[in-house]
């Protein structure tokens, strides 16, 4: 990287070859990959190291689910003979746990990490001056390639009130070292049910408020199991209900909901509200339109090779929209940094393909899916079989008493495999084979030609597969031939 010298008492300007603007998973993992490979990179970072995924999203949610899941199998230690007191939360140590957590994974997102491998890591807000040149403060940055990798931040929908509620966030939920006592959940998708469970299994009365159903994107069999579970452990559920107005008090909130059929209003009363809405990508203040990038309320507009109008210029991860963007995880912005790897180094032609990326909600059970859903596939026309297989016919399941839950495949008439859902115990690590297959075009036969070892919840995998050739023990043509082979010993 060279420098430019700038006027008579201002920095001079940066020219690498990449600059990657936000140092969460996706901007993290670019800047690493091109640093490796002897490419100059400066990293543009207006908070926290890590971005959301490692302070505010994954790391500090599964943190806080596992201390609820400790929780919960004391609860039901006695289905295993196992004598155990309730148990007792301290919150306090709780959110400690959860902080270790982070502090432990911290130092491989660390400025000092990233300047060891020769990035020049720069704090503060990013924006385009003109298509080739980044402004931070009164530092100039020209890049060959630039990456935006801004990821989202929580939506705040616009419901009357609730600008004057002092809500919770997964931005701010973390820093709480009370444990709410009756907490409402606006929002059923993936982030509002995670933390809802795992609040309610350390001591809160939660109350989930959602408009639609609940987890209302996932296969409706799937969530009706998620659901008995949220209730079965005293969460209260919501669905399809619009909120009318959010009405804040002295140590509490409620919230007004629209009657159904004519009927009143009812109302729902809290200590304090988490609101879960889903998410905006953190675009506005970047000046995009000056580099000549387009974008809408989605994000970063962007095509299959994750370029923007501006061909000089990626977008990856949570910020990303157009044809590319719209799943907003962790391991798609990972994926987006390799593709972008690929094509600003080595000149290599990339094309984003979704169709195999794994979407999980980490609740219990958990609820993992790839490829299409069985509804999907139908609005398709796609001539399809739906193959199952239950944990309760699992025999390490049954022994751990963890058989609520079912493999569910689509696959189209000859058995090639089009998509799965898989709801239970560890469903997320039971999809991984399934990505591969959806991946590779795999059909039912691959996986059905498997070994797998037992006593294992992923033999219910193979069991699903092989179930495609039940039918086949039934037609009389088959019996005839087997009657025939038999005759020669």
């Amino acid at each position: 990287m060279s420098d430019e010298n700038g006027p008579a008492g201002k920095p001079s300007v940066l020219t690498p070859d990449i600059c990657v603007i936000g140092a969460g998973s996706g901007g993290l993992s670019v800047a690493a990959a091109a640093a490796m490979f002897g490419v100059s990179v400066v990293l543009i970072e207006r908070d926290r190291m890590g971005g959301d995924c490692l302070n505010v999203g994954c790391v500090p949610s599964k943190a806080l689910i596992a201390a609820g899941a400790r929780a919960q199998a004391v609860r039901e230690a006695g289905r295993f003979g196992v004598t155990a007191a309730m148990p007792e939360v301290n919150y306090a140590q709780v959110q400690a746990h959860v902080a270790g957590v982070i502090a432990a994974i911290a130092p491989n997102d660390s400025v000092e990490r990233f300047t060891a491998l020769g990035v020049t890591v720069i704090k503060g807000q990013a924006r385009f001056r003109d298509r080739n040149t980044v402004l931070v403060g009164e530092q100039a940055v020209k890049a060959r390639r630039f990456v935006v990798a801004t990821g989202s931040r929580p939506a705040v929908p616009p419901i009357p009130g609730l600008e004057e509620a002092p809500f919770l966030t997964n931005e701010t939920i973390f820093a709480q070292t009370k444990r709410p006592d009756r907490l409402l959940v606006l929002g059923g998708g993936p982030i509002g049910v995670e933390l809802a469970q795992a609040m309610a299994r350390l001591g809160s009365a939660v109350t989930i408020v959602e408009a639609q159903t609940l987890l209302s994107r996932d296969d409706p069999e799937a969530a009706g199991l998620v659901r008995r579970a949220l209730l079965a452990e005293g969460v209260a559920l919501h669905e399809n209900a619009r909120v009318l107005r959010v009405e804040p008090g002295r140590g509490k909130v409620r919230l007004v909901l629209e009657g159904r059929d004519g009927a009143a209003a009812q109302s729902v009363e809290g200590t304090h509200l988490l609101v879960a809405a889903g998410r905006k990508p953190n675009i506005e203040e970047l000046d995009l339109d000056l580099a000549g990038v387009a974008s809408d309320n989605k994000g970063v507009i962007v095509g299959k090779g994750l370029r923007t109008a501006n061909r000089r210029i990626f977008a990856i991860g949570d910020c990303a929209g157009g044809k590319a963007g719209g799943m907003q995880f962790t391991h798609v912005a990972n994926y987006h940094a390799g593709l972008v790897v690929r094509s600003a180094l080595f000149r290599l032609p990339v094309k984003v393909d979704l169709g195999a990326v794994p979407r999980v909600t980490y609740c219990h059970p958990e609820l993992a899916s790839a490829g299409l859903s069985e509804a999907q596939a139908r609005e398709n026309g796609e001539d399809i079989r739906i193959l199952r297989w239950p944990f309760s016919e699992n025999d390490r399941a049954q022994a751990e008493r963890a058989t609520d839950g079912f493999v569910k495949l689509v696959t189209n008439a000859k058995g090639r495999i089009l998509g799965v859902t898989i709801v239970g115990e560890r469903a997320g690590d039971l999809l991984v084979p399934w990505c591969m297959a959806l991946q590779k075009r795999m059909g039912v036969k691959d996986m059905a030609g498997l070994v797998f070892p037992y006593p294992t919840v992923s033999e219910a995998s193979k069991r699903a597969a092989v179930s495609f050739y039940a039918p086949l023990a039934a037609k009389p043509g088959i019996r005839r031939l087997i009657g025939f082979l038999r005759r020669f010993g």
